[in-house]
């Protein structure tokens, strides 16, 4: 059995609940610099490949406490960054005053996996990890890359770092008990 694939905005690490409607928003990314003086801005995106974030609109931008709709008018790969015009930024001005911004979509703008098994990060978040015999370890609080593989942060009596391997660690992932299994020393 192969890994189960994490797919299009696989990176999507953070998931949080809107203020007052309940909706569930995953986080693509964050608006890292102004590009130019049309009012583009520059992004850092957590999607692979990185320009699928352009193709979500609109954006809910999250700076000061504050959640705000934009829509994406344009967006490129830019060298190693992507960059985007989002309506109603028109200046250096704006596009500045929209850095360090974090960048979400609904949860339902995200495509359905297409196979069983196949995961966004986002829907990982907040797992309970049980070892094979039954021992709980904690709550997957956020996943990232190392470049030979994914990790998994496992909050819980302490921090754990597991590899997400998937049948060599990772065994089983149950979306509606909201469990992870893993085959896991609970000592190390």
């Amino acid at each position: 059995m192969t890994k189960p694939p994490m797919t299009g905005s696989q990176h999507a690490g953070q998931e949080r609940q809107a203020e007052g409607d309940g909706q569930r928003f995953v986080t693509l990314g964050r608006v890292s610099g102004a590009h130019g003086i049309q009012g583009w801005v520059k992004v850092h995106s957590e999607t692979s490949p990185r320009e699928n974030i352009v193709g979500y609109s609109p954006w809910y931008l999250l700076r000061d406490g504050k959640r705000e709709c934009h829509k994406v008018n344009a967006g490129r790969r830019q060298g190693k960054s992507v960059v985007a015009k989002l309506a109603g930024c028109n200046d250096r001005d704006a596009a500045e005053a929209l850095v360090g911004a974090e960048i979400a979509i609904p949860r339902s703008q995200l495509p359905a996996t297409s196979e069983p098994g196949e995961y966004y990060w986002a829907d990982l978040v907040g797992l309970r990890v049980e070892t094979l015999d039954g021992v709980e370890l904690g709550r997957i609080e956020q996943l990232f890359e190392t470049g030979a593989n994914d990790v998994i942060v496992v909050g819980g009596e302490r921090e754990r770092l597991l590899p997400y391997t998937w049948q060599q660690v990772v065994r089983e992932v149950d979306l509606e008990q909201g469990l992870m299994r893993v085959d896991w020393d609970p000592d190390f």
